[in-house]
């Protein structure tokens, strides 16, 4: 048997370099526009335009090559061969600028998303493109007229332009204005370029290099704070403690609204948005490092951002899934979250609450540590010893531990493991908090503490995997333990079962009836990219499975993130209302979830709803429980 100790140095912490996949993102997300692609029409839009000016760019060059401008010499290239793709080429993507325009226009007259912003400096960039488009074929058209080349017929649209322009009773002597085109085109085109910095445009760099140089961590992990003990900035309070990859990061930023649009606490009518998060930093930063409005040393929250707006963040992670410059607002959240936290004191009462529960009694419910293990009474439950070997280690979680309605989905899986014959164990009262609550809630101290016992303690154990049915502690254990030098294959609890031979589903009638949609975490799905274990799980269990409409990557969030489940929220703009009402939309009378704070959001949601005849929700173990009738 290989045995893991979990022992490994400590990881070191993000430095501004470009990442292991960089390469991979330069052909797939940059010139690929993949991300940006995943919506069609602005999608479409985007991509016209990138490769239009990127392509005209290159045509530029060649064409400047051939002028005595910055050489001692001229290179002549033949109209041939080619040159007369070339030529093509140069004016299809011309036709891609003007198309890009017309529908970018479109979009903002006419569609007018609500996420989308409408300032001077959109409306510049388009004009600006459209005019050099326009300038360069009307250049195109001249130069046609006036030498009337063999090659003509490959600049169909210069040559259609040139056509007009004969039509229209222009004559060859007219066409000497060539000149005058080029030299307005040039101009133009350098305006253009000049402004980049001062507009919107400088996506067009800023966005790119943000995408090479994002820190090489996994996306449910969090940085770490390196030597806690001794560090001063604990968090960030002023603009000058982000990094210098979160201040690009700032300035990368599209403002295309794709974060807003999927952020759950903005669908839901909370005052947040991640895309306004980042504006109201990089309008921050400009005021204290560019422009001197303000001093660097200002405190943020409270100026630039409200005390409490960080707080309204679930974490759920779709704003980073869906943005195209993989700008990460979770990482600034955190860092504000952090200075409230750990240097001034400010936050929430009920987040203040939650951390002396933590420090107090090791876990958010507050409950006594003794009672660890009650959930596992009259099961026999192996509770391991320093020096014990087992193939499954079991992490029960605080959840499973403390909370009566998770007790039993822990009681569920510890009976499918036996009934399949499963070598495992638990720590027992020896077992910790993760720490996940308190780290996204910033109190990166607490998770330390908690990270460097557990740790510790598994470390006495000998076993081949840890297995955990809380995606928060699986998404803890499997990238954030590592940072801590813990290193464990973990699993969750889906992906076990999934491996196992459960027996057949019953076919007594005292299973699930009736309609059954699946509620993907967004800890296990969009953080782990784990999709298929749970389905798998529910189509062998035999059950009437639908899918609600947001799903998979775009499903979302129940509201229990982030330390959502202790942080109050107005009734109005509950994000696990909204989630209950995807599941009653596709007419299912379960939902089947695979985390325990999804199980308690949309069992709280069912009961302020006062939905409990409709609906009920069970935990994708419990499925199991009833349908095999174990």
């Amino acid at each position: 048997m290989t045995v893991a100790t979990g022992i490994k140095p400590p990881v070191t912490a993000d430095k501004l370099k470009l990442h292991k996949g960089a390469l991979k993102d330069f052909f797939v997300n940059i010139l690929g526009q993949v991300r940006i692609l995943s919506k069609i029409y602005p999608g479409l839009m985007h991509f016209m335009l990138f490769w239009g000016v990127a392509i005209q760019a290159v045509g530029t060059i060649v064409n400047i090559l051939n002028m005595a401008l910055f050489l001692p010499w001229v290179i002549t290239i033949p109209r041939s061969g080619w040159y007369l793709g070339y030529e093509l080429v140069m004016d299809i993507a011309g036709v891609f600028v003007i198309l890009g325009v017309l529908m970018a226009a479109f979009r903002r007259l006419a569609l007018r998303p609500k996420t989308l912003s409408n300032n001077w400096d959109d409306w510049y960039a388009l004009g600006m493109l459209l005019l050099i488009a326009l300038f360069g074929f009307t250049n195109e058209g001249l130069r046609i007229l006036a030498t009337a080349p063999d090659w003509a017929a490959w600049s169909p649209v210069g040559n259609w332009v040139a056509g007009l322009m004969a039509a229209s009773g222009l004559t060859v002597e007219a066409a000497a204005a060539h000149d005058w085109i080029v030299v307005l085109h040039a101009v133009t085109a350098l305006i253009l370029v000049a402004s980049i910095p001062f507009t919107k445009m400088r996506h067009l760099v800023n966005a790119p290099l943000n995408i090479l140089f994002r820190p090489q961590r996994a996306m449910g992990a969090l940085p770490k704070i390196e030597e806690i003990e001794t560090t001063e900035a604990l968090g960030v309070g002023r603009i000058t403690e982000f990094t210098p990859q979160q201040l690009l990061s700032f300035d990368a930023c599209l403002k295309c609204g794709r974060c807003q649009e999927a952020c759950p606490a903005n669908y839901s009518g909370m005052d947040y948005s991640p895309r306004d998060l980042v504006q109201m930093l990089r309008k921050a930063m400009v005021s204290s490092l560019l422009t001197g409005e303000t001093k660097p040393d200002a405190e943020l929250l409270g100026n630039a951002v409200p005390e409490d707006y960080s707080w309204q963040c679930t974490t759920c992670g779709a704003c980073i899934a869906k943005c195209p410059a993989f700008i990460n607002p979770v990482d600034e959240v955190v860092d504000l979250r952090r200075y409230q936290a750990l240097t001034s004191g400010r936050m929430p009462r009920s987040v203040g609450d939650t951390m002396r529960n933590l420090e107090r009694q090791g876990n958010p419910w507050g409950m006594p540590p003794e009672g660890r293990l009650a959930w596992a009474e009259g099961l026999d439950v192996r509770q391991l010893a320093p020096g014990d070997q087992v193939d499954v280690l079991y992490f029960t979680g605080c959840a499973a531990a403390f909370d009566e309605r998770n007790k039993k989905v822990a009681r569920a899986f510890a009976k499918l493991m036996k009934k399949a014959g499963v070598d495992f164990g638990v720590l027992g009262f020896d077992e910790m908090c993760c720490g996940e609550t308190a780290r996204r809630m910033g109190h990166e101290y607490m998770f330390q503490e908690f990270a460097r016992q557990n740790i510790e303690t598994l470390g006495k154990v000998k076993f081949n995997r840890v297995v955990t049915a809380c995606p928060h502690c699986f998404n803890t254990l499997k990238h954030e333990y590592p940072q801590m030098g813990g290193d464990f294959k973990a699993l969750h609890y889906t992906e076990l079962l999934a491996e196992l031979d459960l027996p057949a589903a019953s076919a007594n009638g005292n299973g699930i009836h009736g309609r059954l949609a699946y509620h993907d975490s967004c800890y296990l799905g969009r953080y782990n990219d784990i999709y298929k274990a749970p389905r798998q799980l529910l189509d062998r269990a035999g059950v009437q499975r639908v899918e609600m409409a947001r799903k998979l990557e775009n499903s979302f969030c129940c509201g229990g993130g982030g330390g959502g489940m202790w942080v109050e929220t107005d009734a109005s703009t509950r994000i696990n209302h909204r989630r209950l009402k995807d599941a009653q939309d596709a007419k299912a009378g379960v939902v089947a979830t695979a985390c325990p704070y999804c199980l308690l959001m949309f069992d709280d949601a069912i009961r302020s709803k006062d939905a409990g005849g409709q609906v009920q929700v069970l935990d994708i173990a419990e499925v199991l429980e009833k349908q095999l009738e174990i």
